[in-house]
C-alpha cells in the first residue's frame, strides 16, 4: 500500500507510518493481497492487542499499543516500595510471601490478603486475594478460570456407602471423565451452550472444544468423591446424622486456560516496560476493550465451570436416588467486583473462598482427610475470603520422589479411602494439615459441617 493510502487510515504519527510501510512489503512478500492487508491494518488500529502476536503485524501493533498506552509503555509506574498486606497462618513458604508483596507493589493495587492454605504459583501465590481499582490481572484470577467446588448432600444414611461399595464406585467410574482434553463420547447438553460464545475471537473458536469437554473434569488436583457428611449444630437446616454426600473439584478445563494464556499475554504486551518479576502480574484496565473483553470471556468461563459441576452432579444424582437435603457450590479462582473500604474494587481470589458474612462455601481437605462446610464471617482484613483447600506442602515433582505407591496404598487403606485412581504427586502427603488450617482461620469462617472422603477418583497418573 501507498504511503498516503496507510496514512489515511490512521497510520499518521511519522514511526507508525514508516512500520506501517515496512509491514505492507512484508505483507506482500508472505502473499497477503492488498484488500485483505487493508482489512487487517483497519482491525489493527481498532483493536492492536490482537495483532500482537501474528506476523507480519507484531511491531506495528506494539507501536499502536504504545501510543494507545504511553504510560505502559514508557514505563510511568509508581511501583510501591513497601507493600503490606495481612495474613493468616504459620506454614507459608518465604517464595509465596514475595509473591504476595510483588502483588502488593503493583500501582493498580489497594489491599492485599494471604490465606493459611498459600503456596507459591504463577504471579499471584495460590491463596491470594488481591484488591485493584479499575483493572484486571489474568494471573490473579488463575490460568483455571473458575476453578470451583461443589457438594451435594443426600438424605440417605452413610452407611449405604459401606453395604454398596460396589454401587457406587461404578456410578462414579461411568459418570465422570478426567485427564487433559477428557470428554464424553456423546456430547452432554446444557444451557451454557447456548451462550454468548462470540464475544471474543478467542472463545468463539474454542466452543466446539468447550462441548467436547462439558461435564468433565481435569488434572491435577481435581476430584470426584463420595463420602460422610455429619452437620454441626450451627446448620440447623439438617438434622443431626451421618449423610451420602458427593464432592467435585474442577474448572473451566481446556478453554479457561486457553483464555487465561491467551489474555495475560496481551496483558504483557501492554506493559513491556513493567519490571520483570512483575510480569505475569501485568493487568488490563476495564476501561480498554481488551479488560472488557477479558472480563466478558472470564464470566463465560465462570458459567462454563458451574455447568461441568452441575452435568457431573445431576448424572450421578439420577443413579444415588433420593432427596437432595442440601447443595452448595463456589468459585476460588475468579476476580469480583466488590466494595472494599468503602470503594468499587476488583476482588482476585486465586485458590481463595469468597467468605462474606453468612456466605456458605466448601473447603476440601485430602483424599484422606476431611473437609468443611463453612460459614463466611465477613472479616475485612482478609477481604472477606478464607481458604480453598489445605495448600500443597510439596511440590508435585517433590511428592512424586518421596512418597511410594506403597506408601500410598497403606495410608488409604488405614483411613478406610477406597481410590479409584490418582497419581502420586496428589498422595496426602503432599498437603499441609488441614485441621491446622481451619484452625488458623476461625475469624473468617465457622464450620457449618464435615465431610470425609470414602470413595475418591482423580486423573489416572497416565493422563495426567
Amino acid at each position: 500500500m501507498k504511503r498516503r493510502e496507510l496514512k489515511n487510515l490512521g497510520f499518521d504519527s511519522k514511526g507508525a507510518l514508516e512500520i506501517a510501510i515496512e509491514t505492507s512489503k512484508r505483507a506482500k512478500e508472505m502473499g497477503i493481497t492488498k484488500g485483505q492487508l487493508r482489512k487487517d491494518l483497519i482491525s489493527l488500529i481498532n483493536a492492536p492487542e490482537k495483532f500482537l502476536n501474528v506476523e507480519p503485524y507484531k511491531e506495528l501493533a506494539q507501536r499502536v499499543c504504545g501510543q494507545q498506552h504511553p504510560a505502559a509503555y514508557a514505563g510511568d509506574y509508581e511501583i510501591k516500595s513497601e507493600p503490606e498486606y495481612k495474613y493468616w497462618g504459620s506454614d507459608i513458604d518465604t517464595e509465596a510471601h514475595k509473591q504476595m508483596q510483588n502483588a502488593c507493589s503493583l500501582p493498580v493495587s489497594n489491599k492485599g490478603a494471604l490465606m493459611p492454605d498459600a503456596h507459591v504459583g504463577y504471579g499471584l501465590p495460590i491463596g491470594g486475594v488481591l484488591a485493584v481499582q479499575d483493572a484486571v490481572i489474568p494471573y490473579a484470577v488463575g490460568v483455571d478460570i473458575a476453578c470451583r467446588v461443589m457438594i451435594t448432600i443426600y438424605d440417605i444414611p452413610s452407611e449405604h456407602l459401606a453395604q454398596k461399595d460396589e454401587k457406587y464406585r461404578k456410578i462414579l467410574q461411568n459418570n465422570t471423565r478426567f485427564g487433559v482434553g477428557a470428554q464424553w463420547e456423546r456430547r452432554k447438553d446444557h444451557p451454557v451452550m447456548g451462550d454468548k460464545w462470540g464475544v471474543s475471537k478467542v472463545t468463539k473458536e474454542l466452543k466446539d472444544k468447550a462441548w467436547a469437554q462439558l461435564g468433565t473434569s481435569g488434572a491435577g488436583n481435581h476430584f470426584v468423591e463420595f463420602g460422610e457428611f455429619e452437620p454441626y449444630p450451627e446448620l440447623e437446616r439438617i438434622k443431626p446424622g451421618r449423610y451420602l454426600a458427593l464432592v467435585s473439584h474442577s474448572g473451566s478445563r481446556g478453554p479457561g486456560a486457553s483464555v487465561a494464556h491467551h489474555f495475560s499475554k496481551v496483558a504483557r504486551m501492554l506493559h513491556p516496560k513493567l519490571p520483570k518479576h512483575l510480569k505475569h502480574l501485568a493487568w488490563l484496565s476495564l476501561d480498554s476493550p481488551e479488560g472488557l473483553e477479558y472480563w466478558e470471556c472470564m464470566e463465560l468461563m465462570g458459567r462454563y465451570a458451574s455447568a461441568n459441576h452441575h452435568i457431573i452432579h445431576e448424572e450421578i444424582s439420577r443413579y444415588v436416588g433420593g432427596e437432595i437435603l442440601y447443595q452448595v457450590e463456589n468459585h476460588h479462582n475468579y476476580a469480583w467486583k466488590e466494595i472494599v473500604d468503602g470503594k468499587e474494587m476488583v476482588v482476585h481470589r486465586k485458590g481463595a473462598t469468597p467468605a462474606k458474612r453468612g456466605e456458605v462455601g466448601y473447603i476440601p481437605g485430602t483424599m484422606i482427610h476431611p473437609g468443611y462446610l463453612v460459614e463466611g464471617l465477613g472479616n475485612p482484613d482478609s477481604i472477606n475470603s478464607c481458604s480453598h483447600g489445605a495448600g500443597r506442602a510439596l511440590s508435585r515433582k517433590a511428592a512424586k520422589n518421596s512418597v511410594t505407591r506403597y506408601e500410598l496404598k497403606k495410608i488409604l487403606k488405614e483411613h478406610g479411602v477406597e481410590l479409584i485412581s490418582a497419581g502420586l504427586d496428589e498422595a496426602p502427603q503432599a498437603y499441609k494439615d488441614i485441621e491446622a488450617v481451619m484452625n488458623e482461620q476461625r475469624d473468617l469462617v465457622k464450620i457449618l459441617g464435615k465431610f470425609t472422603p470414602r470413595i475418591v477418583k482423580m486423573a489416572p497418573p497416565k493422563e495426567r
